[in-house]
């Protein structure tokens, strides 16, 4: 019933507070570029069902709200289509914007292009893509299928990326934060399927399938022009990163060449996702920006995962200047149709590793479902995230090991939705978290990223209140057990430094 209500609320939102604006040959404007200056908060624009080939079009800080988004969507029951022209559409500064329903193909630049015009003070947020289809670059240079620089606050979901340029990304982000990328198919779209880069910070990766890169199917991190870190690097530069706090939950890796590549990254969670046969690594620690003041890659996760090969290859490519050994490896299953002797080369011993034959359903036509007398199923450590598979299920607990949950679904289901309210401020943190739920009295703990405890208040009433000075910096987890009904729920925590 949720998701009608929300559609009730945005249907009758736009019928009371905005204007219904057609675009097309046979619309009321020509060209969406055309509607810049008249379009506001709560306004509704179709794109008639045919071809746009009139070049870039670019609207230039148009901003709705919170409460009534500037929804740009495909007529219902039509395909419009943009093809050609250096990009399809490029936003400037522009807020509260959603794209609905759109394909854009054959451009030479990048697909669609968003941005903040050069100006963090002002960057561009709370922008929503959905059920597009970006495909068939006309370039082969380092071009995007979709281009995001200096974006904060925005859900990419239920999209398609296919046949980018040969030297591009599916999706490209520098600078951004605060993002979602779920639901995706992403196939030969170019070197990267998704690169985080440039200062690119809290970013959910999940329930996505990667197939067929030429290079890194996630760059996480990489090598950007200190002039387009969003926010500003400091000067002097201290502690800076290209990307830190992402996480890469319940996606499939099919056929890439580096399924993952940690690049002057930290913080950076992969855990229950699936990897298939990758054709050269299975992950790469790299540090491509040696300029002074910038963190060695560091400090990040590999765990819960399947790791799936038909020959032998290098698992882990450690480059210079980085910590492989901060690295936490724990809970993965690896296994090597090649060999019976095999074992994984990784820089780090990883904690309860299993080598054996994941057993999934059909992996020749791409159904990673699991037999049930997998390994993987119930053998996952418990972090309290991902909640849900590849698929939306709920993981049992323990959690099965890689994308697709194999054991029976969890209790949890049953949580009505007061019980699950909990409330944590502010997250991110410094000196002092503010902890509130609705359930009485509870025992919370609080746990650090490898499962281990730190801190337990037996008897809690809400609100409770964590003093973290004491604590690294980092990614934690908040955990509530209600004393009255049992029921557990679990919260990320993240802790910066003073």
């Amino acid at each position: 019933m949720k998701p009608l209500f929300v559609l009730f609320l945005l249907v009758f939102s736009f019928s009371v507070q905005g204007q219904t604006i057609t675009i097309g040959d046979a619309g009321d404007y020509p060209t969406l570029s055309a509607t810049e200056s008249i379009l506001e908060a709560g306004d509704t624009v179709l794109l008639l069902d045919q071809i746009f080939d009139d070049g870039t079009q670019f609207l230039t800080n148009v901003q709705g709200t919170a409460g009534n988004p500037i929804v740009i969507m495909a007529n219902p029951g039509g395909s419009p289509i943009f093809r050609g022209g250096t990009e399809a559409i490029h936003l400037v500064n522009c807020r509260y914007i959603e794209l609905n329903g759109i394909t854009v193909e054959q451009q030479t630049g990048n697909g669609i292009n968003i941005d903040d015009g050069g100006d963090y003070s002002t960057p561009a947020a709370h922008i929503t893509i959905r059920n597009c289809t970006f495909r068939d670059m006309a370039a082969s240079g380092n071009n995007d299928l979709l281009k995001l620089s200096g974006l904060d606050s925005f859900l990419i979901e239920n999209c398609t990326f296919t046949n980018g340029g040969t030297g591009g990304s599916g999706i490209d982000m520098v600078g951004c934060h605060w993002g979602i990328i779920q639901d995706c198919e992403i196939d030969n779209a170019g070197v990267t399927g998704i690169q985080n880069k440039g200062g690119t910070r809290f970013i959910t990766i999940r329930r996505n399938v990667l197939r067929n890169m030429s290079q890194r199917a996630l760059n996480l991190g990489g090598s950007t022009g200190l002039q387009f870190f969003r926010p500003p690097l400091p000067d002097p530069i201290e502690d800076a990163y290209e990307a830190s706090d992402i996480e890469v939950y319940s996606n499939i890796f099919i056929n890439n060449w580096a399924p993952i590549a940690y690049v002057g990254a930290t913080n950076v969670v992969v855990r229950n996702n699936t990897f298939y046969s990758p054709d050269n690594w299975v992950l790469r620690i790299l540090q491509e920006n040696t300029n002074p003041g910038f963190q060695p890659c560091q400090n990040n996760e590999f765990s819960n995962n399947i790791i799936y090969q038909d020959s032998d290859l290098t698992e882990a490519n450690v480059g210079p200047n980085t910590l492989p050994e901060t690295f936490s490896f724990s809970h993965n299953l690896w296994y090597n149709a090649s060999s019976d002797s095999w074992q994984p080369q990784l820089p780090v011993v990883g904690a309860q590793r299993i080598v054996a034959d994941p057993q999934f359903t059909a992996a020749a036509s791409e159904d990673f479902t699991l037999q049930m007398t997998s390994p993987a199923i119930g053998s996952g450590f418990s972090f309290g995230e991902p909640g849900t598979d590849f698929f939306g299920a709920t993981f049992a607990d323990p959690p099965s090991r890689g994308a697709v949950a194999g054991d029976p679904v969890s209790s949890t289901t049953d949580i009505t939705e007061s019980e699950l309210s909990v409330t944590i401020y502010p997250n991110p943190a410094v000196d002092r978290v503010t902890t509130q739920w609705e359930f009485g009295t509870a025992i919370v703990r609080m746990f650090d990223d490898q499962g281990r405890l730190l801190r337990q208040y037996p008897s809690a009433e809400s609100p409770l209140f964590i003093f973290p000075h004491d604590t690294p910096p980092g990614s934690y987890w908040l955990q509530w057990e209600a004393l009255e009904s049992g029921t557990v729920i679990m919260r990320k925590l993240v802790i910066l430094g003073n």
